[in-house]
């Protein structure tokens, strides 16, 4: 084993130690048995990986070190910026009403961006300290002629669902 292998041997074993992602542990554990001169079957075997994985992450660890080993998602970047989402929190806890529609234009008008997903704006709702059940303006069971109305709506789908 040449000085280089050595060398390569205890900076994984240092990671190794240190390592708490299961998915980089499992990469450095193949290479540094790879390095060891274990076959690519016997890895195979010991870590239930295929071929394919021991040789890159080898050939990652070779090229870049200890880096070319760790996970590469960082995850996606907020839409709203640091300075924005805490003016939008603050606006949000100066309404008397919340509603998702008013919280959608605030955004689009002020900051001219719209969230894919209606759970980006009820984690707003969130952290400003607003449960969904909060933002509702008035119960509608307590106005009887809401609650005729949409019974009437109901029996009217109904009776079309039939017809068909």
């Amino acid at each position: 084993m040449n000085s280089t292998t050595k060398s390569h041997l205890n900076e994984l074993l240092k990671f190794i130690q240190g390592q708490l992602d299961a998915r980089e542990l499992k990469r450095a554990i193949a290479v540094k048995l790879a390095l060891e001169e274990y076959s690519y079957h016997q890895i195979q075997s010991i870590l239930n990986v295929s071929v394919g994985f021991i040789s890159k992450w080898k050939k990652a660890f070779l090229s870049q070190g200890i880096e070319g080993l760790l996970l590469a998602h960082k995850g996606a970047t907020p839409l709203l910026n640091q300075q924005q989402k805490p003016t939008v929190i603050e606006w949000l806890k100066q309404k008397d009403f919340w509603d998702v529609k008013a919280l959608y234009s605030y955004i689009l008008s002020n900051y001219q961006i719209t969230f894919k997903s209606q759970k980006s704006y009820y984690n707003l709702f969130k952290e400003a300290g607003i449960s969904w059940k909060k933002s509702q303006k008035k119960n509608p069971k307590k106005e009887p002629e809401k609650v005729k109305e949409k019974k009437r709506n109901k029996r009217e789908v109904i009776r079309l669902e039939r017809k068909n």
